[in-house]
């Protein structure tokens, strides 16, 4: 019995090491860094700083959001996320992710992050 549950822990363990995901809320007009400014500013945790990695953001809400992949202060790329859409975005190491709202309604995105394997 014990090694059961010793064996379902580090299962449960293994996946949450695997990725880290986490939903937000994004009221109208409002901007939101997801990762590259540091510890204490970004909404989510990358357990991937300091390398490149994918983010992988899906739409769960009801209307159309942006995001935003910027370095330095400069924009690399954006993107518009369609409702249920699921985009899978590469994040170099220093590029910092935002998602920008629709100032139509209040718009909810899923955040998750992968390793990029070589």
């Amino acid at each position: 019995m014990k090694i059961g549950i010793l064996v379902i822990s580090v299962i449960l363990f293994a996946s949450f090491e695997g990725n880290a995901q986490t939903e937000f809320v994004l009221k109208p007009t409002q901007s939101m860094i997801m990762t590259g400014k540091g510890v204490g500013q970004d909404a989510t945790i990358n357990p991937y700083l300091g390398e490149d990695c994918y983010a992988i953001i899906k739409n769960i809400g009801k209307i159309e959001f942006s995001i935003r992949v910027q370095q330095e202060g400069r924009i690399i790329e954006e993107i518009s996320i369609l409702k249920d859409e699921l985009k899978k975005v590469t994040l170099f190491k220093g590029y910092e992710l935002y998602l920008d709202s629709n100032p139509k309604g209040i718009a909810k995105a899923s955040v998750a992050y992968e390793q990029v394997k070589e």
